[in-house]
């Protein structure tokens, strides 16, 4: 693992806090999947597993806690997004 510091602005640094803290995760875990995210992506997943498998590895599964019925949650933000004015 390697250990690197960075000099960001205050503003910079005060955003990326408040958007760790939204998401329930430490700074230093936030900026490593911001930094993962910006890499030049590989070869797209061709299958589900292989879907299931990158979200894996992006930790993307379970990292939303605070949803506890995700069908419920989707069928929610599609009401909204149906009910939203044009």
């Amino acid at each position: 693992m390697m250990t690197l510091t960075l000099d960001l602005p205050k503003e910079l640094e005060t955003e990326l806090s408040a958007e760790a803290a939204r998401l329930g995760l430490p700074l230093p875990e936030y900026a490593r999947r911001l930094l993962a995210a910006g890499r030049a992506p590989g070869a797209s997943p061709q299958t589900g597993a292989e879907l299931l498998a990158y979200w894996r590895r992006e930790e993307v599964i379970g990292s939303r806690p605070d949803i506890a019925d995700s069908l419920e949650y989707a069928r929610t933000i599609r009401r909204q997004a149906e009910a939203r004015s044009q």
